[in-house]
């Protein structure tokens, strides 16, 4: 009861300011434990899908800014004043005034400490935070303030110590449940899982994310992690856990995840799990299909396009229209075009076959030369590479038109016919070579950023590098 007063008031005081609110204006009407704890609220809404209260929380965070901007060793005495103070910096605040506040305030050292670890860690310094923070159990501090550290000490573990991490984020999601907390906690948590090959605790972390997160903010991110997981663990998640998982969505979330899959798996070489998932992005639900959407053709066409239905497939591909698809998907379509047609065109004669007449050793010695020769170049093509760096905006889980997967781990094709990983390999190529700079270092991995399979394989795992720096990033 006490929380919602306290935000019933911080409303009334956002309606009255006409401008940019005043520490003097906050500091007269609202303690820092009151203010921040109205702030938690307005993000547990904006978790819950509630994105009308964006612009809220924008000043909510300026009116707690200004307050403890202005706040003195005597609003410091108060406990609870405090940890307001270490709650608004892990909830995206402003490390200067962290740094600031925490300096007039007369706390014991074990406050400071975490005072000290925050600002480092919103200054970007993890290293710095961790070794701060690793002492500290978050289960021995009151829970507002644990289930924040423990959130923050779990970001800072995910990629050097995953196990520690998730076990932290597990007592994140138990110290506040229902929160922007626990959304963090299970988002980081589904990354980490997938990363260390973790099929169940994977699936279980999507589960609950999807069951009661999908409509956050944050949940592009999720669908990033997602897809990602479900292409790395590809042999350990069953289609039947898949279509569970995403029947849980509407039916809009649900095709563009299939889609995204269907896109990535193409491109990785997984045929089977394209086809599925670009047939269910195709069959949609509730009696509304998806055939004419031309993203759903093109993936279903990858899987297929050295089958015997070679004739249908570039019948397909041809009624695709150009213009609904995004740049990097209308460089895949050519790809799969030019494929498609190499693999009916006629082989031509050689000089030695004209020659030679048919049936003669010569004739015999001639084709069987050619062959190993076609072989010797098929041997020689570059693995399949994923290379989309496009970034999907806030709305792409829910808006197919802004539709980018994230990538992934490239994996060749274990049994995949060379002309369709030509098809992709062009395609990674292309992407590759629009996103990827001449002159990007190759990082000390041996990669040559001038040759273009070396610059998509360097631009997947720059990818993959922004993708675990979402993981440490502060929630905001």
């Amino acid at each position: 009861m006490r929380g919602k007063a306290a935000i019933g008031r911080a409303v009334g005081l956002l309606l009255l300011a006409a401008g940019p609110p005043s520490a003097a204006f906050a500091q007269d009407a609202l303690q820092p434990y009151q203010l921040v704890r109205s702030l938690q609220l307005i993000q547990d809404r904006i978790a819950g899908g509630d994105h009308a209260a964006l612009p809220m929380q924008a000043k909510l965070l300026e009116m707690t800014d200004a307050r403890l901007r202005a706040a003195d060793a005597e609003d410091f005495k108060d406990p609870k004043n405090f940890r307001a103070l270490l709650v608004y910096g892990m909830s995206g605040g402003n490390p200067v005034t962290v740094e600031a506040a925490a300096s007039r305030a007369a706390t014991d050292p074990q406050n400071l400490a975490i005072a000290k670890g925050i600002v480092a860690y919103l200054n970007g310094q993890p290293h710095a935070a961790i070794e701060i923070l690793r002492p500290i159990d978050p289960m021995s501090v009151p829970s507002d303030l644990g289930a924040f550290l423990a959130l923050v000490k779990g970001s800072l573990l995910a990629t050097d110590e995953p196990v520690a991490a998730l076990t932290l984020l597990d007592e994140a999601r138990l110290l506040s449940p229902g929160t922007l907390v626990e959304e963090a906690a299970l988002r980081r948590s589904i990354g980490i899982a997938a990363t260390q090959g973790d099929a169940a605790r994977f699936a279980l972390a999507s589960t609950q994310y999807v069951a009661a997160y999908l409509y956050s903010p944050y949940a592009s991110q999720f669908a990033d992690s997602f897809v990602s997981g479900v292409i790395a663990l590809h042999m350990s998640i069953s289609q039947d856990k898949l279509a569970d998982i995403t029947a849980m969505m509407d039916p809009e979330r649900e095709k563009v995840i299939y889609l995204r899959i269907a896109r990535r798996a193409a491109i990785d070489g997984l045929a089977d799990l394209s086809a599925f998932a670009s047939t269910r992005a195709e069959q949609g639900r509730n009696g509304v299909g998806n055939q004419e959407d031309p993203r759903a053709q093109l993936y279903s066409s990858l899987s297929t396009v050295t089958s015997p239905t070679i004739d249908d497939v570039r019948a397909k591909l041809g009624r695709i229209d150009r213009g609904k698809l995004s740049e990097s998907d209308r460089a895949l379509l050519d790809a799969v075009q030019a494929v498609a047609g190499e693999v009916v065109a006629p082989v031509p004669p050689t000089a030695k076959d004209e020659a030679a007449p048919a049936g003669s050793a010569k004739a015999d010695k001639a084709s069987a030369e050619a062959a190993s020769a076609s072989q010797a170049d098929a041997d020689a093509l570059p693995p399949v590479e994923g290379a989309i760096s496009e970034q999907p905006a806030v709305a792409a889980l829910a808006d197919p038109a802004k539709d980018a997967p994230a990538v992934g781990p490239p994996a060749p094709p274990a049994t995949a016919p060379s002309s369709a990983k030509a098809a992709a390999t062009v395609a990674a190529q292309a992407d590759a070579a629009a996103v990827v700079p001449a002159s990007a270092p190759a990082a000390g991995s041996g990669l040559d950023p001038h040759d273009l399979t070396d610059a998509a394989m360097i631009s997947a795992r720059r990818q993959l590098d922004q993708i675990d720096q979402l993981l440490g990033a502060a929630p905001k």
